[in-house]
């Protein structure tokens, strides 16, 4: 199978890699992407570019402002990307793990040689001082810092002038597929973005759906939710709940489910195996306000200390199935390439589906 995929991109990407002027349609990103070979010379640049870092949507810890902050991450171009002939991007945020190679980097190399741009955010890099190790990083580099960074990205990209920022979709895995939903809601948007910037599409991979949004409204882009039926993380009921809060908020959702497939079958490692404490049980309601609560208790979410409890007590010790699946990385690859094509060309259509 890897021979027939890299085969098949040799011929693409030459195609692929010629890029296409602004305001020109967009060819189907749907087809097998480049791999492989075929990516050699598609090197990013580390870059940097200011943010902050909030708790959460309301403000820094314990209603204290939120510290300034330096993002950090990695730009991939393509060829002849220029003021002249701006391209596309992508805007990715990594998940719990942080960022991967076989996953953010490499989607990266494969966008830059399709001929539109990437940005791969790591909001851990450029907290350190928050944590380290994975439990510390979770407690303390939060859901709002990844969209804190995800919009001052959006800002950074719009300054350069070689980017087409009305052709900028959020992509998040996991962790970073929650905050990529996240920032869809208007109230977030209004929050990190008051100049008025806006993504023109969101895509969650593998993001639980443990938040609701009091206020539904969103920016009005389209969101792409895409997950395994095998991954317990993952509630299929929770989800279309939040389809249709995001749907009477004003967006198209398309939610497609890959049959068996496990978390994280994008990520480059082994398995399947059992990771990890499962935050599928727990429920949090946002308010207008942005303050997070714990929906059964109503107990505010403040502090690291206070997360640390609630996720703690709202979590089992189950775990969840995580592993590698090159088919299912090859059907969400098509199902991505072709939502992408559909925003880059200012097309929408929603079908949700099991794969």
């Amino acid at each position: 199978m890897r021979k027939l995929v890299v085969s098949l991109c040799s011929a693409l990407v030459a195609a692929f890699a010629m890029g296409s002027p602004a305001g020109a349609a967009i060819d189907d990103l749907g087809k097998p992407w480049p791999y492989g070979a075929t990516l050699n010379g598609s090197g990013g640049q580390a870059v940097t570019f200011p943010s902050e870092s909030p708790f959460s949507l309301s403000g820094g810890e314990d209603g204290a402002a939120p510290p300034a902050a330096t993002a950090q991450g990695t730009l991939f171009l393509p060829p002849g990307a220029s003021r002249e002939k701006p391209v596309p991007a992508v805007i990715m945020l990594h998940g719990s793990a942080g960022v991967l190679s076989a996953r953010e980097m490499t989607y990266g190399r494969q966008f830059a040689a399709m001929g539109f741009a990437a940005l791969v955010v790591d909001s851990f890099a450029a907290r350190r001082n928050l944590g380290t190790g994975f439990i510390d990083r979770l407690m303390n580099i939060t859901e709002a810092m990844l969209i804190a960074d995800a919009y001052a990205g959006l800002r950074f990209l719009k300054g350069r002038g070689d980017i087409d920022t009305s052709k900028v979709v959020l992509a998040g895995f996991s962790y970073g597929g929650m905050a990529t939903t996240y920032a869809l809601y208007d109230q977030v948007a209004q929050r990190f973005a008051p100049d008025g910037l806006r993504f023109a599409g969101h895509v969650a991979f593998y993001g639980p759906c443990i938040v609701r949004f009091n206020n539904s409204k969103t920016t009005g882009a389209p969101l792409l939710m895409l997950y395994g039926t095998g991954d317990a993380i993952v509630d299929p009921d929770r989800c279309a709940a939040v389809q249709g809060d995001l749907e009477k908020g004003g967006s198209q959702v398309e939610r497609i489910a890959y049959d068996g497939a496990y978390h994280q079958w994008d990520g480059g490692r082994g398995g399947p195996r059992k990771i990890g404490r499962n935050l599928a049980p727990c429920q949090f309601r946002v308010l207008e306000s942005g303050m997070v609560l714990e929906a059964r208790t109503y107990l505010p979410m403040t502090n690291p200390f206070s997360r640390k409890v609630m996720l703690g007590l709202c979590s089992d010790g189950e775990g969840y199935m995580i592993g590698a699946d090159d088919e299912v990385r090859l059907k969400s690859n098509a199902d991505f390439g072709r939502f992408l094509t559909r925003v880059f060309n200012g097309e929408t259509k929603r079908a949700d589906a099991v794969r």
